[in-house]
């Protein structure tokens, strides 16, 4: 090929190395039909002449293009374009059974030649600014679960709006992002009142909601709403040290760590979830049904959350989508 087709320019100061500019330039051009497979390559001698690189830069370069299956090499003729490889950052907050859940159903859906990158930025904003700052230019697509940091809309106008999803939580959205969210609000409320006269069974219900959580704190909003609006009594728990289960209470919890000591304190005290006490559990994991005789559970469904992000990304149109949140009903409750 002609090495004007890939054309880019290499700068000097924008803190992505000489040999990283250059990758991101070739999976560009594939990305958006510029150079075809099968087709060559400019030479080395080509791209140091024309762009002032250096021959290790651009061995780098087509080494790691070679590791991805980007490119081949054949002897004496040069390097050709293999497969249309486009690279895929997703970036969730930390790795949990849900989100296990979600990853899989997101690469599964994509072709074989989309490679995922996945990344944690475990609510800690300097990690989040790092990743994003690294990655810039990098992606075909970026898959990103927010947090609640006021530096973090500034953070993401680094990605171009188009490239961009955010996934889970909507906050810090704009109205022109794409999105794949679950609510934490009003749908939460519709869930609960699903399960009203499972609640009756019990003198009161309590929302384990520990200081050491992530969780939205619209669910805590919306609970006190429902209890509220249908007379139950209610208390809500911050201290995992005050967290001290009674008979005939309903209990609610955002936690897997604070469910862990419930079903503890059940064992101890000789108390059967269900009958004796209630759980509702956020989140479904693919343990939870196999739990004593199965967890009581309210959640969005995680693996459409990632076949919806995987259609994001193959078939590059907007999306606005908020996956439902559903009660899986079972014995604990």
């Amino acid at each position: 090929m002609n090495d004007k087709n890939l054309a880019f320019e290499i700068i000097q100061d924008s803190g992505i190395p000489k040999y990283r500019q250059l990758v991101n330039a070739v999976n560009d051009a594939i990305a958006n039909h510029i150079i075809s497979i099968g087709e060559l390559l400019p030479s080395v001698n080509n791209l140091c002449q024309r762009h002032g690189l250096s021959r290790d830069t651009v061995f780098k370069a087509y080494s790691i293009l070679k590791e991805q299956g980007v490119i081949e090499s054949v002897p004496n003729k040069g390097y050709y374009v293999a497969r249309d490889t486009r690279k895929i950052l997703l970036v969730l907050d930390t790795f949990k059974a849900y989100k296990e859940v979600l990853y899989h159903s997101f690469v599964n859906n994509l072709p074989d030649n989309f490679i995922t990158d996945v990344q944690f930025h475990h609510y800690n904003i300097e990690n989040f600014k790092t990743i994003v700052q690294n990655s810039k230019g990098q992606y075909f697509k970026y898959i990103i679960m927010p947090f609640e940091h006021k530096e973090v809309p500034a953070i993401l106008t680094a990605i171009q709006s188009d490239k961009l999803l955010l996934v889970d939580w909507n906050i810090h959205g704009k109205i022109h992002n794409n999105y794949v969210y679950q609510d934490f609000g009003v749908s939460f409320y519709e869930t609960l009142k699903e399960v009203i006269p499972l609640f009756k069974k019990y003198k009161e219900i309590h929302f384990v909601y520990p200081s050491f959580t992530n969780h939205p704190s619209e669910s805590v909003t919306f609970f006190e709403k429902f209890c509220k609006d249908f007379a139950f009594t209610f208390k809500i728990i911050t201290n995992p040290n005050e967290f001290s289960i009674k008979k005939h209470v309903a209990y609610i919890s955002v936690s897997d760590r604070m469910l862990g000591n419930f079903l503890e304190q059940c064992r101890v005290k000789d108390f059967e979830p269900g009958v004796d006490v209630g759980i509702l559990s956020y989140n479904e994991t693919p343990m939870k049904k196999f739990i004593y005789k199965g967890i009581t559970v309210v959640s969005t469904d995680f693996k459409e959350l990632g076949t919806k992000a995987a259609e994001f990304v193959k078939k590059g149109i907007p999306i606005r989508y908020y996956v439902p949140t559903k009660l899986l009903l079972r014995d604990s409750l």
